[in-house]
């Protein structure tokens, strides 16, 4: 059976890390948690679940380098890259301190860019260009979006159509009620069916903190489905596992 992803991941760090030039293993690393405004800015919408307090962004530390990553329960962190690469992935919080140093480190290692969330009015432009792109390359088709991003999911519903879009989510508040003429999906109990429906799954790097992505990936894999991760949280699993992922507007 194939490793968690954030084990397969947490191993090839720790080869990264012990044949790269860092200034040193016991360097330490600072995690703090964001407001909305110093995540995001102000959007000119408000329905964005960072903005509404339903999720917070955390930004890592890592020898000048900064990193974000997205997550339901932020925990502020001061150790070692030792002491996070030895951190239970069994939690919400310190999945999310895995990913945003993670993202921090190879970001300092030049491995990846631009690891800052974007902010004012480049979330819903982003919006607006990822589905764009999706309509380009795969013409009407059908997209399945894991996760309720209201600026992803009113631009996927314009240029596809509300029959043509598919969501999920996890939160209650959300769950079983319309957007954009969508109805969204319990993420927890419909995943294979969101998968099943639809042509190309769009599905939030947050799925990679909160445990969910595992799952999710099996199901795109057994049923051979396009996929793309967008958002800066899934940058540096990304780069190192080698998964398809789109973030059109992060800050350098």
């Amino acid at each position: 059976m194939e490793k968690p992803i954030l084990e397969q991941t947490r191993e090839r760090f720790e080869q990264l890390a012990a044949k790269s030039s860092l200034p040193d293993p016991e360097v330490r690393v600072l995690v703090k948690t964001l407001t909305p405004e110093e995540a995001i800015g102000s959007p000119g919408r408000r329905d964005f679940p960072i903005v509404l307090g339903k999720e917070r962004v955390i930004e890592a530390e890592f020898a000048g380098a900064r990193a974000h990553a997205f997550t339901d329960s932020p925990k502020e962190f001061v150790g070692r890259l030792g002491d996070v690469l030895k951190l239970p992935l069994d939690s919400n919080s310190n999945r999310a301190i895995f990913v945003g140093v993670l993202n921090a480190v190879l970001r300092y290692l030049g491995v990846i860019e631009k690891t800052l969330h974007c902010k004012d009015e480049e979330p819903e432009q982003c919006a607006n260009e990822i589905a764009v792109f999706l309509k380009c390359k795969y013409h009407n088709t059908t997209v399945g979006l894991v996760g309720l991003n209201p600026a992803i999911a009113q631009s996927l519903t314009e240029a596809f159509g509300a029959a043509q879009v598919k969501i999920t989510d996890l939160n209650p508040d959300n769950v079983g009620k319309s957007k954009y003429g969508v109805e969204i999906w319990d993420g927890r109990t419909r995943t294979e069916d969101l998968v099943k429906a639809s042509d190309v799954v769009l599905l939030t790097g947050t799925t990679l903190v909160n445990d969910t992505f595992d799952a999710l990936w099996g199901e795109i894999q057994r049923h051979g489905k396009e996929y793309l991760v967008y958002g800066v949280t899934a940058a540096g699993i990304a780069a190192l596992i080698g998964l398809n992922r789109i973030c059109l507007y992060e800050r350098a």
